[in-house]
């Protein structure tokens, strides 16, 4: 059963977990403690823009258990509106946390980087005591997906016992990888944290503290690395294209039409068991306030594992929690190989759900640079 109690919010079409770094260490050694899955996945702006006109990369961030905020601009934007991820939890930070905290030693495998990288990051992390020990490396080369995930390579990462599986292979290749190998692979932490790898390995080095407290690593990585400039500039015309069709508009609307205290005190929710699909009927305002109501009602609809059709004709109002849980559910049932249907989307609504770019989850098209956006 998916973890419907996540205080996960949608930003612009992907799932974020709403914590801090500390509670961000906890989960992973909780996970990495009790040999439980967890998927992490660490959207900075680049995966974010990625993510608007590639289906299968956004597929593989909703699929993780765990999602974090890796770059000033999402926060920023988060902030913007009213959503409450108030830090950056960058998957290097984290890395570098497990690293600094001895009380309980992780292991952990590289997979991935340039020829020797891995190898000079596994010896450099066992030169000295830390949180973390490597327990094995290999580098795959460039081939395809299916050329990297031979039964040798799992084989090899699934007898180093490693609790945290680091995946170093481009943003798309790496989490396309994980997704494709997670079901074969033992290690209970996996995540795509490219720059890892360079950062341990010393090949590249990580900007001063300062710059990356006000938004400015990007800078610093065009420094070590020049041929990030192209990537970055697109990144920053996509960037303004979403400002301008989806952030300012639901900004402007979420400080002009609020939900009242009476829409949210009237939300009900209902369910209808089907033979063949559960009904979830859902009215009122919906919004980070009242959602804790509705997880119990998600959970319940889930566990019957049919399809679901959530309907929302009734529903006046929802935000960045409600579209959130309704990825999880979205996530559940395309796991499971089922539907999840949502119907009777008013037109207030539906504004909400392309201006958070999920109309995907309705069963919609919505491009960027959409005009009646």
């Amino acid at each position: 059963m998916d973890d419907f109690d996540r205080n996960i919010h949608c930003l612009l079409g992907l799932p974020f977990d709403a914590l801090n770094l500390a509670t961000a260490e906890q989960r992973i050694r909780t996970a990495a403690a009790n040999r439980s899955p967890c998927f992490l996945s660490t959207p900075n702006l680049n995966f974010l823009i990625a993510c608007q006109t590639d289906a299968e990369f956004r597929e593989s961030v909703i699929n993780s258990d765990l999602c974090i905020a890796d770059g000033m601009p999402l926060v920023w934007i988060a902030k913007l509106l009213g959503i409450p991820i108030r830090e950056r939890v960058a998957g290097s930070d984290l890395f570098e946390q497990l690293r600094k905290s001895t009380s309980t030693q992780l292991s952990v495998y590289f997979f991935g980087g340039m020829e020797g990288v891995a190898e000079a990051a596994c010896r450099r992390l066992n030169a000295e005591p830390s949180g973390l020990v490597c327990v094995g490396y290999e580098c795959p080369g460039f081939g395809s997906i299916e050329e990297m995930s031979s039964d040798e390579s799992i084989a090899k990462i699934n007898a180093s016992g490693a609790d945290f599986l680091v995946v170093s292979l481009g943003a798309k290749k790496g989490q396309a990888w994980i997704e494709h190998n997670r079901a074969r692979i033992s290690a209970p932490v996996i995540s795509h944290l490219g720059a890892v790898v360079n950062f341990v390995a010393g090949t590249v080095n990580r900007a001063p503290r300062w710059m990356q407290q006000v938004g400015l690593e990007w800078l610093w990585r065009i420094m070590e690395e020049r041929g990030l400039w192209r990537r970055y500039f697109n990144d920053l015309l996509a960037l303004l294209r979403l400002l301008a069709t989806r952030v300012i508009p639901y900004a402007l609307y979420l400080r002009r039409h609020p939900a009242s205290q009476e829409e949210l005190a009237a939300a009900a929710v209902a369910i209808m068991k089907g033979a063949q699909a559960s009904v979830i009927y859902c009215q009122g305002a919906w919004s980070a306030q009242n959602i804790d109501r509705l997880r119990l009602n998600f959970k319940e609809a889930a566990a019957r594992s049919c399809g679901i059709e959530l309907n929302l004709e009734q529903v006046t109002y929802v935000d960045s929690a409600f579209i959130g849980l309704v990825m999880l559910l979205y996530k559940h049932q395309q796991r499971l190989g089922k539907r999840l249907v949502i119907t009777g989307l008013t037109k207030r609504v539906d504004e909400i759900f392309r201006w958070n770019c999920a109309a995907f989850l309705c069963g919609m098209p919505a491009p960027i640079d959409e005009s009646d956006a």
